[in-house]
């Protein structure tokens, strides 16, 4: 199958294509963002990169896997090998997304429109970036989103669970020990509850 990256035709197959793309973006892509990037209809993308991650998973001693998170897909290294790579190799979420990405995993499942009271209008930008790197996911509830983390997010923070009831419980119980907040804790804490955690603005519903 030939495809057209850019304005050039290659012969490659399309698994390789898709290899190199995300291994060499860094970000998690989307099958639109693939589509357009090396001229294959959405379906062979689609397919292919389902394809891919089977190849990748099936081969022995691989330091890689390909994921899928929030519709995004994204090349990472294994947690089991990440966990012995030195500190230095290791992938740090910049500082700037560091409060927003907390405060998420805090209060999750919040709305997008509170975490711009508590940061301001930048909060969007965090946002955006935050999903472009498969961290949170996005979902329209009314005028606002509803925000809430990854696995991809627990493995960058070292969090041992995934589910987000766990995920959220073990936020909070980090947070004064991490100091997080610098100096926010008054205004992220003003909605405690009886039981001492913050209450969640939106219910917390089974996916």
């Amino acid at each position: 199958m030939v495809g057209r990256v850019g304005d050039t035709v290659s012969e490659l197959a399309l698994e390789t294509l898709l290899e190199a793309t995300l291994f060499g973006s860094g970000k998690s892509l989307s099958v639109k963002d693939l589509s357009e990037s090396l001229g294959y209809e959405e379906d062979e993308i689609s397919e292919a990169l389902t394809s891919l991650q089977g190849t990748i998973k099936r081969r022995r001693g691989g330091a890689l896997r390909i994921v899928e998170i929030g519709g995004k897909w994204a090349m990472e290294v294994r947690s089991n090998v990440a966990e012995h790579l030195p500190k230095e190799t290791k992938t740090e979420m910049p500082k700037k997304l560091l409060k927003a990405a907390a405060l998420i995993a805090y209060h999750q499942p919040m709305p997008q429109s509170r975490l711009v009271e508590l940061l301001g209008q930048k909060a969007y930008d965090y946002v955006r970036e935050l999903s472009q790197h498969g961290m949170i996911m996005r979902r329209r509830d009314g005028n606002t989103r509803r925000l809430t983390t990854t696995r991809r997010f627990s493995e960058a923070f070292g969090c041992p669970h995934t589910d987000l009831r766990k995920v959220r419980k073990w936020f909070r119980e980090q947070v004064t020990e991490a100091g997080m907040f610098d100096g926010m804790e008054s205004e992220v804490l003003k909605e405690v509850g009886e039981d001492g955690l913050v209450q969640s603005t939106l219910p917390f519903e089974d996916e």
